[in-house]
């Protein structure tokens, strides 16, 4: 990238900005399209042809949406025309603890009434819009209504916020060109470490759940208590309020919510569901595989193996397992520790688990070490991204 040493800047409503950059509105950017949750009371609207996007289908740090839940049918998309996305459209949330998210869409979908997706202008590049709107973040909470327990900013105020533009279109493009390349890199670290643990399932498969007949010699049928060692003891949740910005991970049930000023666990672990999101709708529990220094809510079980077993092989043993008989409650889901621990686990041999472990450590090694280039190059975009679009740093065109 070749910077300009210097930028003349000229007084604009929101403060100096480069000359040959205008400021924008939302609504001058683009039509705005607030989206909808099909009815129960129609049933065909629900189907596999479009991706129907909710905010819990929207992780801060992916680009593009990468899975969802849930999918609408060709009639579906009939019934919300106006509500449907084109391809390579800006989509953000704008209510609750998830607000502020940005994705953008590779193939035409609906959003629920949650996320407002802007469809650029056709003089506009539309990855640009898309870091504009990344570089959005704390404008929207600011102006967000509805108090710290459910903020909301509607489709008006969400329309009015302002960003600012290159004119030329090159320009447009060259910025987000940049800021594109480190986040094609994490796309890609992603890809690889989602292959590694497709690798690590299929060798857990192999070695452990396609037995044929009786279980080898030495091999007993025990439960999941046996395997491993439990933290929860040591969780603390934190409300929104309480969370004190800094740069360590804040994990609840599915994901990580937040980046705090402290950590309460350093090392590398398991975390499952505990509660409100437990089962996934196969039924496959949510467990996220973590290393180092991170703070986790009460939301999620803090696991380690033990008794020969390792940390990864408790990791891909639950990416396996069906948790629904073991789930309670059901208005609020919850998989208590007794529950838990009561799972059936195939106990194999010291010397059959020894040998397993060792390729898990190499495996595990390789995606953990994707994870740290990844949490660079990160830091690398999120520290170029208000520079870039502001017009502190410019590219030459």
């Amino acid at each position: 990238m070749t910077t300009v040493a210097t930028t003349k800047l000229k007084e604009t409503e929101i403060g100096p900005i480069p000359e040959g950059w205008d400021v924008a509105t939302i609504a001058q950017v683009g039509k705005v399209v607030t989206g909808k949750t099909p009815s129960r009371d129609n049933p065909d609207d629900w189907g596999d042809d479009f991706d129907f996007i909710t905010p819990t289908d929207i992780t801060s740090d992916e680009k593009y949406v990468s899975s969802v839940s849930r999918r609408i049918s060709k009639i579906g998309a009939a019934r919300f025309g106006t509500m449907i996305i084109p391809p390579e459209s800006v989509l953000v949330t704008c209510i609750g603890s998830d607000m502020g998210k940005v994705v953008m869409n590779r193939e035409k979908c609906l959003a629920n009434q949650q996320i407002n997706s802007i469809i650029p202008k056709e003089n506009l590049e539309n990855d640009f819009v898309y870091y504009a709107l990344k570089n959005l973040y704390q404008t929207l909470w600011d102006h967000a209504g509805g108090g710290s327990t459910m903020p909301i900013i509607n489709k008006s105020t969400f329309e009015s916020l302002s960003i600012v533009i290159p004119r030329l279109v090159n320009e447009q493009k060259q910025i987000a060109e940049i800021l594109s390349s480190l986040d094609d890199k994490i796309e890609l670290n992603r890809i690889i470490n989602t292959n590694l643990e497709k690798l690590a399932a299929t060798l857990f498969k192999k070695w452990f759940v396609d037995i044929e007949d009786e279980l080898p010699e030495g091999w007993r049928i025990g439960t999941f208590g046996e395997a491993v060692e439990n933290f929860d003891s040591k969780r603390i949740p934190l409300s929104s309020m309480e969370r004190k910005p800094g740069s360590y991970p804040y994990y609840g049930a599915t994901s990580i919510m937040d980046y705090v000023e402290d950590y309460i666990f350093d090392g590398t672990y398991v975390l499952l569901g505990e509660d409100g999101s437990v089962a996934k709708e196969d039924g496959k529990p949510f467990v996220q595989y973590v290393s180092g220094k991170i703070w986790v809510n009460n939301h999620a079980h803090v696991l380690r193996g033990k008794n020969g077993f390792s940390t990864e092989y408790i990791k891909v043993f639950l990416d396996q397992v069906n948790i629904t008989p073991f789930v309670t409650g059901a208005v609020q889901p919850k998989l208590n520790q007794a529950n838990m621990n009561s799972i059936s686990m195939i106990i194999p041999d010291q010397k059959t688990l020894t040998k397993f472990n060792e390729v898990l450590t190499a495996l595990f090694g390789m995606i953990l070490e994707n994870e740290n280039q990844t949490k660079n190059l990160e830091q690398v975009r999120n520290s170029l991204l208000p520079r870039l679009m502001s017009g502190k740093i410019r590219v030459k065109i």
